[in-house]
C-alpha cells in the first residue's frame, strides 16, 4: 500500500503550538494533506497521553484510528466523497542538553513506541529524570545515548531517530553543540540508530556527501505546530499499513518500500548560509572561508550555517552520492504558492478561500504538488497555478537563502508576472456572504485583528510615496486655511509647527504646551489641505492610551468614515512590522513579564544540568536580557558590559538558553520586537527602502523617551532630508528603566542636519509659579548624566 507519513509533530501541550491542535483537526488537516500516517507528537505529556487514551483506538499492530463516531463527524467537514484511513503512530521528541567529551551537548531526539502500555512504561522512566509535565517537549539533562538506552529497555520495538540533525544550535551535528559522528553521540548503540531527519535547512544531496551516514535512511517530517503546517514535509511508503512494517522498511532503507521524501527547498531554511544579520552579510561557505569565518564587516564570527557544516564533515565533492540512495522531491506549500499568485499573506481570507476551492476541485495538497498531472491543475479555478507548480517541480525559481536566523525565500514568479496578475482583481474576489468553503477544518482560535501584509513589492506599488508639493512661495497662514478649521485656535508658534512645508522637524514642547494637539494638527493639515495619504504616514507613541487619544483627535478632524494614518506604539509597529515579512513566524505571541521571568528561571534550571556551580538569580539574570537585547546584544556578541557583575560567560549561557526556550516556543518578549526589527531592518536593505517608501512621513511623540533600538529604527526609516517629525521635552525624560536616552533627543539635529527648529512656550495648563519651581527642580538633573554607554539593569 503507498501512503504518506508525517512522523514528526507536536501537541497542542507544547508551547506555542496552536490551541486547534487536537485529533479531530490533526484527522482532517492529514485528509485535506493526503496523508496517511500521522505521529501523535509529545506522548510523554500526560495531557496529551490522556487524550491519546480517550480519543484513539488500536487499528493495525501498532497503529492507533480516531474513535468511529469522532472520525464520522469529521468527514462530514470535509470535501471528499472518498474514505481513506488516517492512522496514529506514537512519537516524541525529547530535547536533551548534558555534558559529553568535555563540551556542552545539545540535541532532539525523535522516540517512537508501538503501543499506550509502553509508552506509559516510557513516561515513568522519564519522570524520575526530569519534569516532563511543563512542556510537550521535555527538556531533559540526558544523555542522548542514556536516553535511547531507556528507549530499548521499556521496549525492543522502539525506535529513536535524531531530529534535524544539522541544525546549529540543537541538533547531533549542530555546529554550536553537536557531535561529527554518530557513533561519537550514541557509542555502542550505534546500531540502534537506522535512520536520521535532515530537517528543513538540508535535503538528501547535502546529507548524501557525507560518507559517515551511508546505509542510513534519511526521513524529512514537518515539525508541525499547527494543523495547517502537517505535511510540509513527509515520508513515501510501499508497505503494509502497521508500525512493524514502518519500522523495518526505514530500518532496511528497502527502496521498493521507502519511496522517498518530500521536501521544503532548504536555502529556504533560516540557517542554510552562513552570515552576521546585524551588518548584512550573507554568503555561502566557500566565501566565508576566504574571511576565516568573520564577519568581513565588524570582524565578529558569523553564524554558520547548515552548509557550512555539511561541508565540514563531507567526504565527497558536491554532486556526490552512496550508491543507495532515496528520490526526493521538493515542494512549496499550496498555501504559499496561492499567496504569491494573489498578492497577500498565506493566512489571509483570500489565500483561504482559493486554497479550499483548489482542495474541493483537485483533491488533496501533496497530491496537487506532487503527483498531479499539470493539465489537471490548470482547470482549478486560480489563474496561473499549474503553470506555478510545474517550475516549482522543475526547481525553475528565485532563491534567495536564509541565514543566521532569518529565513530564505522561494519565488516562483517574476514581479512583471505578479504585476499582470494583479490586475485581474476580479479572479481574485471571495464572494460576499462567501468567505470559505463550506466544508473545511474546524476553526481555529480567531487570529490576530492585523490583516497580513501584501508581498512587499506588491505593497511598494500600492504605498507610492506622495509627488512632493509645489512651491508657490507663499508663507503659510492662518488666513490661507480658512477654507478648513484644522488649524483654527493654534497660536504662532503651533501654527507655524503644523504648516511646516518640508523637511525634518524637532519640536520642544514643555507640560501643557498643546503638543498632542499641534502634532495631530499637522497630520490632519497633511492629509486634509496637501493631500498626502493616510496609508503614508507613520505616527508612534509610547503607550496605547497615547496613540488611541492621537486616533480620536484624529478621526474627529478628518471625519470617521475617513481611513486614517497608523498611529500605534513603538512595539505595536514593531509587532506588526515582523508579522507583515515573517509570515512563518507561526503565531508567536507576546509574553509578559511574569512569563519572562518563568521562562529565565526555566532556562537557569536546564543550564545548570551542565554548569556545575552555576550562580545567577532570576531576577539578575532578567534585569540582564533585556538591558542586552535593549542594547541589541544578542548571546554570542560580548555581554561583559552588561553583565553587571554575573560571570559573563554563564550569563551568555543563560541567555542564550532562554532565547532558545523562545524560539521553540515562538514567543516574543517585548525587547525581542525592538531588537529583531532593528536586525531586520539593518540587514534586507530591498525592505528597508520599500517601507522608507511607504511611510514618507514619519511622526513621533515623546522623543525624549527613545532608547537605543527604537532610535535605530527611526535613524533606519527616516533619510536625513525625510519628512520627519518629532516632539517632546529633554526636561520630562520618564523612560529610563527602559534604556531611554535624552542625548538622542539632543542628537537629532545632528542626524537631521536641515531639521527646522520650534519651541512651544505658551502654556495651557499651570501657571508661571508652578511652572519655576518646577524648572528649577530639574535643573538639578544635569543632562551630562545621561550617555549613550550607560546599561540599564
Amino acid at each position: 500500500m503507498k501512503f504518506i507519513a508525517d512522523l514528526h509533530i507536536h501537541s497542542r501541550f507544547s508551547r506555542a503550538t496552536a490551541k486547534s491542535l487536537n485529533f479531530e483537526n490533526l484527522y482532517m488537516a492529514a485528509r485535506i494533506k493526503g496523508i496517511t500516517v500521522v505521529g501523535t507528537g509529545d506522548f510523554t505529556h500526560p495531557g496529551w497521553i490522556a487524550e491519546i487514551s480517550e480519543k484513539l483506538v488500536p487499528a493495525e499492530p501498532g497503529l492507533l484510528k480516531l474513535k468511529d463516531e469522532l472520525e464520522a463527524a469529521c468527514e462530514k467537514q470535509l470535501p471528499f466523497t472518498d474514505i481513506v484511513p488516517i492512522r496514529f503512530i506514537l512519537s516524541c521528541e525529547i530535547s536533551s542538553i548534558y555534558k559529553k567529551a568535555g563540551a556542552t551537548r545539545k540535541n532532539h531526539n525523535l522516540v517512537f513506541l508501538p503501543g499506550i502500555a509502553s509508552a506509559t512504561r516510557f513516561n515513568a522512566r522519564l519522570d524520575r529524570i526530569g519534569n516532563i509535565k511543563s512542556d510537550g517537549r521535555p527538556i531533559l539533562g540526558l544523555d542522548a545515548k542514556n536516553l535511547l538506552e531507556i528507549l530499548l529497555e521499556t521496549s525492543d520495538a522502539g525506535f529513536l531517530i535524531p531530529a534535524h540533525i544539522w541544525t546549529p544550535w540543537f541538533s547531533m551535528f549542530g555546529s554550536k553543540s553537536g557531535f561529527d559522528t554518530i557513533e561519537e553521540c550514541f557509542e555502542d548503540l550505534t546500531p540502534h540508530i537506522f535512520a536520521l531527519e535532515t530537517g528543513l535547512s538540508s535535503d538528501p544531496p547535502m546529507n548524501w556527501r557525507v560518507g559517515n551516514i551511508d546505509g542510513i535512511t534519511l526521513v524529512s517530517n514537518s515539525d508541525a505546530h499547527s494543523p495547517g503546517n502537517l505535511g510540509r514535509e513527509a515520508n513515501l511508503f510501499d508497505t503494509d499499513l502497521s508500525y512493524p512494517a514502518i519500522k523495518d522498511t526505514l530500518k532496511t532503507g528497502d527502496a521498493n518500500r521507502f519511496l522517498g521524501t518530500i521536501e521544503f527547498f532548504p536555502e529556504e531554511g533560516k540557517y542554510h548560509h552562513d552570515g552576521h544579520r546585524k551588518c548584512d552579510v550573507n554568503m555561502p561557505p566557500d566565501k566565508s572561508h576566504q574571511y576565516r569565518d568573520l564577519c568581513p564587516v565588524c570582524g565578529k564570527p558569523m553564524t554558520l550555517g547548515v552548509l557550512h557544516r555539511v561541508a565540514e564533515l563531507a567526504t565527497r565533492e558536491e554532486g556526490g552520492k552512496p550508491e543507495k540512495t532515496h528520490p526526493y522531491y521538493r515542494v512549496i506549500p499550496l498555501a504559499e504558492i496561492i499567496s504569491e499568485i494573489v498578492g497577500v499573506g498565506p493566512k489571509s481570507k483570500k489565500v483561504v478561500y482559493h486554497y479550499d476551492k483548489a482542495i474541493e476541485a483537485l483533491g488533496p495538497e501533496l497530491d496537487i504538488l506532487h503527483g498531479m498531472a499539470i493539465e489537471k491543475i490548470k482547470t482549478a479555478p486560480i489563474p496561473f497555478l499549474g503553470e506555478a507548480i510545474r517550475r516549482m517541480r522543475v526547481g525553475q525559481v528565485k532563491v534567495i537563502p536564509g541565514y543566521d536566523g532569518e529565513y530564505g525565500r522561494i519565488k516562483v514568479l517574476n514581479p512583471e508576472e505578479k504585476d499582470r496578475l494583479s490586475g485581474q482583481k476580479s479572479l481574485f474576489q471571495i464572494p460576499k456572504n462567501n468567505g470559505s468553503s463550506p466544508k473545511k477544518m474546524a476553526k481555529a482560535p480567531r487570529q490576530s485583528p492585523e490583516k497580513k501584509a501584501a508581498v512587499l513589492k506588491k505593497q511598494n506599488k500600492k504605498h507610492k510615496a506622495p509627488e512632493k508639493q509645489k512651491d508657490t512661495g507663499k508663507t503659510q497662514t492662518a488666513e490661507t486655511n480658512k477654507k478648513s478649521d484644522i488649524l483654527a485656535g493654534l497660536n504662532k508658534d503651533q501654527l507655524k509647527a503644523a504648516t511646516h512645508d518640508n523637511g525634518p522637524l524637532l519640536i520642544t514642547a514643555g507640560p501643557g504646551t498643546g503638543k498632542t494637539r499641534t502634532l495631530t494638527c499637522r497630520i490632519a493639515h497633511l492629509i486634509k489641505n496637501r493631500g498626502v495619504k493616510p496609508e503614508n504616514i507613520l505616527a508612534v507613541t509610547f503607550t496605547n492610551k497615547a496613540a488611541a487619544e492621537m486616533a480620536d483627535r484624529l478621526s474627529k478632524m478628518l471625519g470617521s468614515k475617513n481611513s486614517l494614518p497608523l498611529t500605534t506604539t513603538f512595539h505595536a509597529f514593531c509587532f506588526k512590522l515582523l508579522k507583515e515579512v515573517n509570515h512563518r513566524s507561526r503565531n508567536h505571541a507576546v509574553i509578559d513579564d511574569f512569563d519572562r521571568k518563568e521562562l529565565v528561571a526555566e532556562a537557569i534550571r536546564s543550564v545548570k544540568k551542565y554548569i556545575i556551580g552555576l550562580n545567577i538569580k532570576t531576577d539578575a539574570a532578567v534585569n540582564r536580557i533585556v538591558g542586552a537585547k535593549q542594547h541589541l546584544l544578542a548571546p554570542t556578541d560580548d555581554l561583559g558590559p552588561v553583565a553587571g557583575g554575573l560571570d559573563a560567560k554563564d550569563f551568555a549561557a543563560v541567555y542564550e538558553m532562554y532565547q532558545h526556550l523562545l524560539d521553540v516556543q515562538h514567543l516574543y518578549d517585548y525587547e525581542d520586537l525592538i531588537f529583531k526589527t532593528v536586525s531586520f531592518l539593518e540587514s534586507d536593505i530591498e525592505s528597508r527602502n520599500f517601507y522608507k517608501t511607504r511611510f514618507p512621513y514619519i511622526f513621533v511623540d515623546e522623543y525624549q523617551d527613545l532608547n537605543f533600538g527604537q532610535y535605530k529604527i527611526i535613524r533606519a526609516l527616516a533619510p536625513k532630508d525625510g519628512n520627519i517629525c518629532v516632539i517632546g521635552d529633554p526636561d520630562q525624560s520618564i523612560y529610563g528603566f527602559r534604556g531611554s536616552d535624552v542625548l538622542y533627543f539632543q542628537k537629532f539635529t545632528d542626524d537631521f542636519p536641515t531639521a527646522e527648529k520650534i519651541r512651544l512656550t505658551q502654556n495651557y495648563r499651570s501657571s508661571e509659579t508652578i511652572l519655576a519651581a518646577s524648572h528649577q527642580v530639574i535643573c538639578k538633573h544635569s543632562l551630562n548624566d545621561f550617555s549613550l554607554n550607560n546599561f540599564s539593569g
